[in-house]
């Protein structure tokens, strides 16, 4: 294509100079010589320009001054700020060999003012040479006002435009530069470039006295006929673009040229280059070191969306060049396309500082193996994508402004890559960054933050590492990953998200590693739908919602996280799912720690889960997941509440000062339970109640402050070869229509007794041991106390259960044997049940004080069972 359109484009018109002045002899060309700009040019500025003013060889001088060095050291001399000139004696330094009267006058004696105003006449190359006279005219003649007269005559620049070396433009602030005279230095850093000004070079050429030394400089009409000149080697390749709008022109770049827009004010708003039919600008090869800057360039067609325009632009770079786009805004009106497109192997370009806003199409095309350096960018209210990265482009892109698209902010995609670093993205109206489609890139220390969707978008088997990145307040997730792709998600700081943090669905997969993951409205980390990435490292906290939401047949492996203080569960599994979690701490939680229910599944071990408001670790409705090696403390509603038919292995554990039960089952619920230590706890051991079952088969129970086992409302389970022992209350307590098999079990030292069975309770038991318990009841019972003196209102001892007719108590009163006998003596009495209660006489709710417990305690209503434990209501917000 390339070679097609630069053999039909049209050929270039070059305006030639007018004929100046016949060449001068040897000894005038001498003496029009400025020593003052060789010097400079023998400076560190001279040395990295490559448009420095000419040189000229220099002969035998008319006049010698012994100060030689110093007044062109002087040449440069300082002000404190230009058009300020510090006050100094009127009379400066003296030539030795100068006697003539008039000389000495005009060197000595004449005012500045007076010399000033003379200066304010000549052009630069005149100056030069007044600054050769003595050091005097050396000062005078570096007056910074001056100087801007002249360079703004010529560039039409406000400030002056730095141009230390090839391809490096910037203005500066002259009060702010550390060189007295940044006009000068800027001029002789420009001074060989030429000069396109439409209109001006007829002016130029027809008035050479007007001119007089400025015969070097080149001035053309058109862009195209500059491009000629360099061509034809007029000139080493500098062009100055003078304000205007040029439209149409034939841009073809294929060597070295430095453009650079020049105009007052805002330059890059004044210098327009527009093209209504082809690419504006097109580097082709030979162009490596080309630079363009500080314009306007627009590519505006009449038909906006005719098809052929797909391959024109405003400015494409094709293979094997890479020039230096710089502080250049970019416009394009048509639909198709894009505004910048690089293209082809070796095309590596340095665009920076640009603005490629407001265009009708995509921004920055990269593609076909292309790469190039994209630093300090605005990227905006594009209609496509901000950026595109197709088909192995490999760009490096840094400090990029990319927002408020009307599209995606960076789309990478069919095996794209790309370096992003630094980089500001946000308020674009899908994903602020999207790779699909094997796309491949790096993408570290960005802020992707306000997307009216998500942040990042990974599909199609997309790639990616995005690293240390700051992803916040968009209204969807801040990742989202699908359909087979497997980012590396690392040292993110993902938050206050409208939806979720990290959502992997339809079989996504990914490393999500070392993120912190906060305040997101939804779960910090969701799985589903088949979807298995690795999960380890991160900090899920203080979420509006829950943790980690594993759903409908999601897996993963999730280790060594830290979930807390999320508002629903920690982490949830549901719907089929099957993750592995392992060795995370998951605490503080204002609900419950890890929640299994409607089938959920999967492996929780080796975790810490600690201090949640529920239960560490519930399970319902089918869920069969296996729990090993976990220390669940800390709960305010226990430590594993399984209920509505949930299963699961739950071994080897460690379970410990909670609040209420270490286990619950409940409901229809039959879990295994083995090799556990459940112990310390503030409530009991094990409380099976409401029809649930169970295997509990070689556990320690020890040192909790109620039963070890409670079983209860037509609960049966089995109890094989556990130790329960050291207990604050019963060993085993069966009650209320229960049954239990017990084979194999060793029961000793728990302070009110072994095992105790209620009323109307049949039980299977083998081989158990029952031994060396404290019996306090039995003994307190043989010593005529009140029950009550043992366990006050907090435990519930087994012993026979009476009621006073005479004292008109109720089935909600109990009294023991020794009240009936002491304080209820002669009066109409009934036996109700052996059972488990409080005394209510000892407690001093009844109408007459009871003689054998002393003093009253306040008291709630007798309960005949431990509070149940309160169930989960995340589904209430699911």
């Amino acid at each position: 294509m390339n070679s097609v359109r630069a053999s039909s484009r049209r050929p270039r018109r070059v305006s030639r100079p007018r004929p100046v002045e016949p060449e001068r002899n040897n000894q005038e060309r001498d003496e029009d010589v400025p020593a003052d700009m060789v010097a400079e040019e023998s400076g560190p500025g001279a040395q990295n320009s490559p448009y420095q003013l000419r040189r000229k060889s220099l002969l035998q001088k008319r006049t010698v001054c012994p100060a030689k060095a110093n007044m062109e050291g002087a040449s440069t001399s300082t002000t404190d700020n230009f058009g300020h000139r510090a006050k100094r004696p009127r009379v400066s330094g003296k030539c030795q060999e100068l006697s003539a009267p008039a000389e000495q006058y005009l060197q000595e004696k004449l005012p500045d003012e007076v010399v000033l105003k003379i200066f304010s006449y000549l052009l630069e190359q005149d100056l030069c040479r007044a600054a050769c006279v003595c050091k005097r005219f050396s000062e005078l003649a570096n007056d910074p006002i001056i100087w801007k007269r002249l360079y703004m005559e010529v560039f039409e620049y406000t400030r002056p435009m730095m141009h230390p070396e090839a391809g490096k433009f910037f203005q500066i602030n002259p009060e702010e530069y550390e060189q007295p005279n940044p006009w000068k230095e800027s001029f002789q850093q420009l001074y060989k470039g030429a000069h396109v000004k439409p209109g001006f070079a007829e002016h130029f050429y027809s008035n050479p006295d007007r001119y007089k030394g400025r015969e070097s400089m080149l001035y053309y009409d058109t862009i195209e006929d500059a491009l000629g000149g360099v061509q034809e080697g007029h000139f080493d390749g500098l062009i100055f673009v003078h304000s205007g709008v040029y439209t149409d022109e034939w841009i073809y770049i294929e060597s070295p040229i430095t453009m650079v827009g020049a105009a007052p004010g805002k330059v890059a708003d004044k210098v327009v280059i527009e093209n209504t039919r082809d690419s504006t600008f097109v580097f082709m090869e030979g162009s490596e070191d080309a630079y363009v800057g500080y314009m306007t360039i627009r590519f505006n067609p009449d038909d906006k969306s005719a098809q052929h325009h797909n391959a024109h632009h405003c400015l494409e770079i094709t293979v094997n060049c890479s020039p230096i786009i710089d502080h250049c805004i970019i416009r394009c009106t048509c639909t198709v396309g894009s505004a910048v497109c690089v293209s082809g192997q070796g095309a590596f370009p340095t665009i920076k500082h640009c603005n490629i806003s407001d265009c009708e199409n995509v921004g920055l095309y990269i593609t076909d193996h292309a790469q190039g350096m994209y630093e300090d960018n605005e990227i905006s209210n594009n209609a496509l994508a901000g950026i595109w990265v197709k088909n192995h482009g490999n760009p490096i892109i840094r400090r990029n402004h990319i927002h408020h698209g009307r599209d995606v902010g960076v789309f990478t995609f069919d095996h794209g890559m790309g370096y992003f670093d630094s980089c500001n993205i946000h308020r674009n109206r899908i994903a602020g960054f999207e790779v699909k489609a094997y796309a491949n890139p790096t993408v570290v220390c960005c802020e992707i933050h306000h997307g009216q969707t998500g942040g990042i978008y990974v599909h199609e088997k997309g790639r990616g590492q995005f690293i240390d990145n700051k992803i916040y307040a968009n209204n969807f997730a801040g990742v989202w990953i699908t359909s087979n792709s497997d980012p590396t998600i690392r040292g993110n700081a993902i938050y206050n998200g409208n939806q979720g943090g990290v959502y992997i669905f339809g079989d996504g997969r990914g490393l999500i590693e070392g993120n912190d993951i906060y305040g997101n409205a939804l779960a910090g980390i969701q799985i589903r739908t088949n979807s298995c990435p690795i999960v380890r490292h991160n900090k899920i906290h203080d979420g509006q919602h829950g943790g980690i939401y594993v759903h409908e047949k999601g897996q993963g492996v999730i280790e060594e996280n830290e979930v807390y203080s999320n508002t629903l569960a920690g982490v949830w599994v549901t719907t089929g799912s099957t993750p592995v979690l392992r060795r995370n701490r998951i605490h503080s939680g204002k609900q419950v720690g890890v929640y299994f229910y409607d089938n959920g599944h999967g492996v929780l071990e080796d975790n810490d889960i600690y201090n949640h408001m529920y239960s560490g670790v519930q399970i319902r409705t089918g869920s069969n997941p296996k729990i090993r090696r976990n220390k669940i403390w800390g709960g305010q509603n226990g430590g594993i509440l399984v209920y509505n038919s949930g299963l699961g292995f739950i071994e080897d554990n460690e379970i410990f000062d909670n609040a209420m039960a270490g286990v619950w089952i409940k409901t229809d619920s039959n879990p295994t339970l083995r090799r556990n230590k459940i112990h310390d706890g503030r409530d009991g051991g094990i409380c099976i109640f409401n029809g649930g079952r169970g295997l509990l088969e070689e556990n320690d129970i020890f040192r909790n402050a109620q039963a070890g086992v409670l079983i209860s409302t037509n609960s049966h389970p089995i109890l094989r070869k556990n130790r329960i022992f050291d207990g604050f209350a019963a060993g085993i307590e069966i009650t209320n229509h229960a049954t239990a098999t017990l084979e194999g079990n060793q029961i000793f030292n728990n302070r009110f007794g072994g095992l105790f069975l209620a009323s109307g309770v049949n039980v299977t038991m083998k081989d158990n041991k029952i031994m060396n318990n404290q019996d306090a009841i039995e003994k307190a019972v043989s010593r005529g106390q009140c029950l009550y003196k043992i366990s006050s209102y907090t435990s519930y001892p087994m012993h026979d259960f009476y009621r006073c007719h005479t004292c008109n108590t109720t089935d909600r009163n109990a009294i023991c044997v020794n009240c009936i006998k002491k304080c209820h003596q002669g009066h109409d009495v009934e036996f109700i049940r052996h059972d488990r209660f409080f005394c209510d006489c000892g407690a001093g709710t009844l109408s007459n004080p009871c003689t054998l417990a002393g003093e009253p305690t306040h008291d709630t209503d007798t309960l005949y069972d431990s509070a149940p434990p309160i169930e989960s209501n995340t589904l209430q917000h699911n």
